[in-house]
Parts: C-alpha cells; sequence; structure tokens
C-alpha cells in the first residue's frame, strides 16, 4: 500500500520529505509532482528500482529516462556540457526542459541510453521536488507519469492512489501541477534538436 503525502506547496514539511526519501533509499519508486506534471522517480544507484519505475511505466530500456537535479553543478556532474551547451541550459533553468546530453562516467551504464550513452536531463521548477531532492542529496532517476495505454501524463495525486497503490511506494501530494510535459532538446549534435514541443518555451531558447 503506496504513502499517501500531504505536502504543503510553498513550505513542504521536513517531516514528510524525510519520509519520503526514506522510500528512495529503501529502493522504492515514488509518484511526485514536478513544474510540468507528475513524474515516477527513484534512485540513480539502484538498477532493481530503475526496473521497477520502467516496469510501472511501461517502457523498455530504449526509453530515455531523465535524471532530475537540483542545479546546473549537479547536472554537469552527469553530463559531458560544453561552454555553448552550458549557456543555453543556463537560461531556462530551472523549469520544464529536458535535455539530451552525452551522460558522464558518473551515470551508471545501465540507465543511460544503451546505443548513443546519453541521458536526459533537467533541473526542475517545482518546491516540493526541490525539496526532495535537497532531502535525498542527490539527483533522482525519473520518467513522466503516463499510464499504460494512455497518451496523456497524470495530474491528479488521488487518482494516481487509487491506480498504482500496490505498485509505487508512496505518492506525493502538493496540488495539482501542468497537464503538459517537459520541452525535450537533443544537444548532442552540431545544433539543439527539438524532439518534443512542450511546456517549455522555444523561443526563450531562442528556437
Amino acid at each position: 500500500m503506496a504513502q499517501y503525502f500531504e505536502v504543503h506547496p510553498e513550505n513542504p514539511q521536513v517531516r514528510l520529505l524525510k519520509q519520503a526519501a526514506a522510500l528512495l533509499e529503501k529502493g522504492g519508486v515514488l509518484a511526485v509532482p514536478t513544474d510540468s506534471s507528475y513524474a515516477l522517480v527513484c534512485h540513480l544507484d539502484d538498477k532493481a528500482a530503475a526496473d521497477n519505475l520502467r516496469r510501472i511505466r511501461g517502457v523498455d530500456d530504449k526509453h530515455h529516462l531523465t535524471l532530475l537535479c537540483r542545479d546546473l553543478s549537479e547536472l554537469s556532474q552527469y553530463a559531458r556540457v560544453d561552454n555553448k551547451q552550458f549557456r543555453l541550459i543556463k537560461s531556462v533553468t530551472p523549469g520544464a526542459y529536458t535535455f539530451i546530453l552525452e551522460a558522464s562516467k558518473e551515470v551508471p551504464r545501465r540507465v543511460s541510453h544503451p546505443s548513443r550513452k546519453t541521458i536526459g536531463l533537467r533541473v526542475p521548477d517545482h518546491k516540493t521536488l526541490q525539496a526532495l531532492l535537497e532531502q535525498h542529496g542527490g539527483p533522482l532517476l525519473a520518467t513522466t507519469l503516463i499510464a499504460i495505454g494512455e497518451t496523456e501524463p497524470l495530474n491528479d495525486a488521488h487518482d494516481i492512489r487509487d491506480r498504482y497503490e500496490h505498485q509505487v511506494s508512496g505518492v506525493m501530494d502538493a496540488g495539482a501541477c501542468a497537464l503538459e510535459p517537459t520541452t525535450v532538446v537533443d544537444l548532442t549534435g552540431g545544433e539543439p534538436e527539438v524532439i518534443r514541443e512542450g511546456r517549455g518555451s522555444l523561443s526563450a531558447l531562442g528556437l
């Protein structure tokens, strides 16, 4: 049975954040709000948790998972970023953008894209999620929470609990979040390539 955390959206309760972080340390998968939509998250270094996250989401190892980072310095630990890429990312961070970058050696090979050795990274602009990342003390592996067979991300924490109470370890409820996924930009080529246009504005990127 999933634990249900009702978190204040502006001042997340530390007690609840600690409980949620403890579930992650034990290998749990959590449903959490972000600045785009709800996401499934787990510990980066836990293979069983990552496999479970993929199973809940219904995707294989070819699906790009995302690392949610606290800030740009943490992001640069897990990806190879040149000056031009860094300036572009900095201009819209934190925000509803996911950047596909070449993974550094800090990223376990099992969670990077198997053929391209790339990873999606982003710094979310959401108080509850940022507070959870701070409590956890590192990045979290994530994927947008879209039910198998559906195309739209889930947004209601009560609905998520009803659907996934026997599959996830916890659900964080900080109120409704956007129903639009992040804008995904591939920075591994010569020029930025928009993979998916979402909540993040392309004009802010100069695209």
